[in-house]
């Protein structure tokens, strides 16, 4: 396994475990760094912290001490962890450069890094990215928000083997030197506003994912997003658009059912498995990519025709008794839940709630013109019956958890609807993740 080299800085803290957190420890301890780890939970409750110090790490548990800071020339932090944390807030003070383990991989990484962010489809246009270089023989590697950490990957990684990287707001707003050779933007709406409290921080956070790229860099953006289309104006780097509404001669368009890389024909929409104009865009951008390492459009057809998306977005479940059921739970904002509820043509009951953020949620009402009946549940659902009586949309009902909804849809429906999870908040309410949340609604499902 790879570890660091030229390594610019001496003593490293790392705060906060979980995956990111024991795989930064892990790669800084193999490589001779001298760092000190930091986790709110107790000693006695935490086997990562405990395995860590079996290795000889210097751990700390249970509490934050400022003085963990002392003599410390870099923190790297759990992604998660807000910036209202007494750690962090004390590392500003000081000037201490502030990263995630992502940053770490660029220090292992010998070869192409594919970067890919937006606030909806990072995860369908990464994977579906992942399939077309992995079908066209360039044997690539999958990392950041999506499956192993970055850092972990890259210590595996070959010469010249293209990294793919999910990579959120949370990862890039704590990035210094992080530099892809093609980045992905694939779009930009309000969300996580609870942890980046503006939405200039949600966007410029976003943007840091191009900041260091260089003249020789490509950046492949959708120009139907003002705020990208403004920014990279600047932006020295090589850039590459593509557009669901506007055929372009040099990026990726379409113009009638067919898909165009500049001019050349790629595909016909009507060959393409994944469903939804939103993602339409997210196969447009890893076209964009996938013809950078010249891979032949009748390659690209092919893994279009079978590629169906992935777990807990707009993931086909099951039918029964003439229902069609989905999941997406990975909806955790509205756009992207009104984009899900835009991809089918068929009467549908909608089943969402979950975290309130504080949410505005009759902008999601404006979509429901094929939303037969809603129902709602978790800390969201009062402002979301708030929001129904302002939009005069009245066929919702309130229950408790998501099995008693998937219960209350199936009862509502009929054959030929589409009963649909997806649920326009976070999960944390009554979940630890959109996975748990998909795996139960799904469990709910095949015990109708």
């Amino acid at each position: 396994m790879k570890n660091l080299k030229n390594f610019p800085y001496k003593r490293v803290l790392v705060l906060g475990l979980a995956k990111s957190g024991q795989a930064a420890a892990e790669l800084l301890y193999d490589s001779g760094v001298d760092l000190v780890v930091n986790d709110r939970l107790p000693l006695k409750e935490n086997a990562v912290a405990q395995q860590l110090s079996a290795k000889g790490i210097n751990v700390v548990t249970g509490e934050h001490p400022l003085s963990i800071l002392d003599e410390i020339d870099l923190v790297v932090k759990n992604p998660g962890i807000p910036y209202d944390n007494v750690i962090i807030e004390e590392a500003t003070k000081r000037d201490l450069p502030i990263i995630t383990e992502v940053e770490l991989s660029f220090y292992l990484i010998d070869g192409p890094i594919i970067g890919i962010t937006g606030s909806n489809g990072k995860t369908t246009t990464t994977t579906l990215i992942y399939e077309l270089l992995e079908a066209g023989g360039l044997n690539p590697l999958i990392a950041g928000n999506i499956g192993e950490v970055a850092s972990q990957v890259a210590r595996h990684q070959e010469e010249n083997q293209p990294v793919v990287m999910e990579l959120s707001s949370f990862q890039l707003k704590a990035s210094e030197n992080f530099r892809p050779s093609i980045a992905v933007l694939l779009n930009i709406t309000e969300a996580h506003l609870d942890y980046h409290r503006t939405m200039e921080d949600y966007v410029s956070s976003k943007l840091k994912l191009v900041k260091n790229m260089q003249s020789d860099d490509l950046i492949i953006f959708n120009q139907e997003e003002p705020l990208f289309t403004d920014h990279l104006k600047n932006q020295d780097s090589r850039k590459l658009p593509f557009s669901v509404n506007h055929f372009l001669d040099v990026g990726v368009s379409v113009q009638g059912e067919d898909i165009y890389f500049n001019e050349e024909k790629i595909a016909t929409r009507s060959e393409i498995t994944l469903p939804g104009k939103h993602n339409l865009e997210n196969i447009l951008a890893a076209v964009a990519v996938a013809k950078q390492f010249n891979i032949p459009a009748e390659i690209i057809r092919e893994v279009l025709k079978k590629f169906a998306g992935v777990k807990h977005r707009l993931q086909f479940v099951t039918t029964k008794n003439g229902r069609l059921f989905y999941n997406d739970s990975k909806a955790t904002n509205v756009l992207a839940s009104m984009n899900a509820i835009n991809s089918f043509n068929n009467p549908l009951v909608v089943i969402a709630g979950g975290l309130d953020r504080g949410t505005n949620f009759k902008e999601w009402f404006t979509s429901f013109g094929n939303v037969k009946h809603c129902i709602v549940y978790g800390e969201s659902a009062p402002r979301m019956l708030e929001a129904a009586q302002q939009s005069n949309f009245n066929s919702i009902t309130k229950v408790n958890d998501l099995e008693q909804a998937t219960i209350e849809a199936y009862k509502r429906s009929e054959e030929g609807d589409v009963i649909l999870l997806s649920p326009a908040c976070a999960s944390w309410d009554q979940f630890s993740s959109f996975e748990e949340r998909g795996d139960m609604f799904i469990d709910a499902v095949h015990k109708l």
